[in-house]
């Protein structure tokens, strides 16, 4: 019996079906479109993730949000919610700039988990002999015993190089620590630093960002240890010690952050809860700093202004805290400092195989398939009786 072309072509496509090949069946009918459920409203479209990356100034005001304080000179800067991670403004947000000394946020971010936190220590003359001419410094002396906490207390409060120095050689070393510090910074997708310096100081190639500075210090206000010795406003500072690290006699010092101790005639800025400023030649001032105020905190990152002198890092951002605290709610975000997404870590373990698939699949176009086999069966009956006959 001769076939019709029609037949044939369902029992070449029968045949395909049965040799594992796939087929590319047609779209739902247009009337079929036309039954299906409409598409929920569209939500806000989110940040575009390279729009900070863009020079310039960033912003996404809703109606009545404040003005941007009209003054601001600094190369970079970033306000942004720590509890969210919401950037709200920024400009030049991740140009690449030296840090100074706001470069100990990623330090201490990378050491505190490191290091005991109790503890002793004796300073060694070659943990001193490479401190840098010019560094701010705690006042350490070789061969003195420490305590751990005062080294750290050394950092966050005079900014002192020297405690930098001995406490990243308790962590294993200078380029160690600055390898763990790289690592730790691209694990919080903080990819415009490079590391050569822990301690800030300048050093050909190292830099970092506006948009960097604040991750570090949004990272590190979740570390109690970070974030209680980010507020201290003074301490007392061992002068000598005995054998067990124990002071004999102390001397003050005091937070080299203007906006915590309200000192030069700045004014504390109220709510501020830390975290760390700098000035290097090469870097200007630089600040990051935290406060907190009607249950929200917000960060603020300003780096090297070019006018109003060494306190404009101050006023700069402050004006920049009182503009993110009046815009809640009336901007929308224009970036985020949340971390990417871990990737996926292999197992160690032998490989496990892999299950067999299913003989059938009964999601998307499954059920054509199994109609038109059931078709075709049908159709080969047919043929067989005809031919019978």
């Amino acid at each position: 019996m001769t076939l019709s072309p029609s037949v044939r072509r369902l029992l070449s496509r029968a045949a395909v079906l049965a040799a594992g090949a796939s087929v590319v069946l047609g779209p739902p009918s247009a009337g079929a479109a036309a039954r299906a459920e409409p598409a929920p409203p569209r939500a806000q479209a989110p940040p575009d993730p390279a729009l900070l990356h863009r020079p310039g100034v960033h912003l996404r005001p809703r109606q009545g949000a404040p003005d941007l304080p009209d003054d601001l000179s600094a190369l970079s800067w970033l306000v942004a919610d720590a509890g969210s991670g919401e950037v709200l403004a920024a400009h030049n947000a991740h140009l690449g700039l030296p840090p100074a000394s706001t470069m100990k946020t990623l330090f201490a971010l990378t050491a505190l988990p490191r290091l005991p936190r109790n503890g002793t220590h004796t300073v060694t003359d070659a943990e001193l002999d490479d401190v840098g001419e010019g560094s701010s410094l705690v006042g350490l002396d070789a061969g003195r015993t420490y305590r751990i906490a005062d080294l750290w207390r050394g950092v966050f409060l005079s900014s002192g190089n020297d405690a930098v120095h001995v406490l990243a050689a308790m962590n294993g070393g200078w380029a160690q620590t600055a390898a763990q510090m790289q690592a730790r910074a691209r694990a919080l997708g903080a990819t415009d630093t490079h590391v050569v310096s822990p301690d800030g100081y300048d050093a050909e190639g190292q830099v970092s960002s506006a948009y960097d500075l604040a991750v570090f210090g949004r990272a590190g206000l979740t570390d109690p240890d970070f974030a209680r010795y980010a507020a201290l406003t003074d301490a007392p500072f061992p002068g000598d010690t005995d054998a067990e690290g124990r002071p004999t006699w102390t001397y003050g010092i005091e937070n080299t952050n203007r906006l915590l101790t309200g000192e030069d005639g700045v004014g504390r800025y109220p709510g501020i809860i830390g975290v760390k400023n700098g000035y290097t030649s090469d870097a200007g001032y630089t600040l990051v700093t935290a406060a907190r105020r009607d249950g929200r905190t917000l960060l603020a990152t300003v780096m090297n202004p070019q006018r109003g002198g060494a306190f404009a890092v101050y006023e700069e951002t402050r004006a920049l805290l009182d503009w993110g605290f009046a815009a809640a709610g009336r901007v929308d975000p224009v970036g985020s400092l949340r971390p990417p997404p871990a990737r996926p870590v292999r197992s160690a373990g032998p490989p496990v195989a892999a299950p067999a698939p299913p003989a059938v699949s009964h999601t998307g176009y499954a059920w054509p398939v199994a109609a038109l086999l059931a078709v075709l069966a049908a159709a080969a009956v047919v043929l067989h009786r005809l031919r019978r006959r």
